[in-house]
């Protein structure tokens, strides 16, 4: 049976480090009969019912925070629907950041089709990196970013969408990438997963106020691919 990486527990909460591929729950627009649902796997593991706070897209990796009751779910639930949670973000991305440190703030579809929403995304450059390879015809080099980002919003794949917008697509992202980028790490370095971890989070506990920090270390195809292209990995800041 399929375990899943517990990154904190206490009497009322627990985290995951979801793996890519998959999905919180089951939703009528899965038909897979091969995927896996992290609400199912840690009901099995733990020997419980779970209730999963938040989502994190199935091509993301990284923390998932779960009630263990519904009374604990309500109380939590909405420091999420504020601001008040902190959820940091690992991504290597296409070219160079306009700004070490810097915004994107774009209004965004809600569920992608109509009635647009103010969305504000923050980032940090954390290492970059130029390779003398040429991923498109436009340059004879390739350059990268590991940025680290702090959606203040919780749109649909705000973040995706956010760096889309300003053409610097998240590595890996079939949906909102560049199919150009992605098909030259999957040819070059043999790596095709989308390079998007939910690195950090922190919350105030509902039963004592104490603030909880909880870190996921990225996956090693992060941390592989962070490495060939020359981003450091010192950079992660554990």
């Amino acid at each position: 049976m399929t375990q899943l990486p517990i990154l904190y527990e206490d009497e009322n909460y627990l985290a995951i480090n979801k793996p890519v591929g998959v999905l919180v729950h089951k939703t009528p627009l899965e038909r897979d009969p091969e995927a896996l649902f992290a609400v199912q796997i840690l009901r099995q593991q733990m020997g419980f019912k779970v209730y999963p706070l938040h989502r994190i897209d199935r091509p993301t990796s990284g923390i998932l925070l779960f009630a263990k009751n519904g009374q604990a779910a309500s109380r939590l639930q909405p420091q999420f629907a504020g601001s008040s949670i902190k959820k940091y973000y690992l991504s290597i991305v296409r070219g160079f950041m306009p700004e070490e440190h810097g915004f994107i703030e774009q209004p965004l579809a809600k569920d992608l089709e109509k009635d647009l929403q103010p969305a504000l995304t923050e980032y940090w450059t954390m290492a970059k990196t130029e390779i003398p390879y040429a991923s498109s015809n436009r340059y004879s080099s390739s350059r990268y970013s590991l940025v680290k980002v702090y959606p203040h919003t919780g749109r649909m794949h705000q973040i995706r969408r956010h760096f889309a917008h300003i053409r610097h697509y998240v590595i890996g992202d079939t949906t909102h990438g560049d199919n150009k980028q992605n098909k030259f790490i999957k040819q070059h370095y043999n790596k095709s997963q989308m390079m998007l971890h939910a690195w950090k989070m922190e919350f105030v506990h509902p039963s004592n106020q104490v603030l909880v920090k909880i870190t996921a270390h990225p996956p090693d195809h992060f941390i592989q691919t962070a490495k060939v292209l020359g981003l450091s990995s010192d950079s992660f800041d554990y």
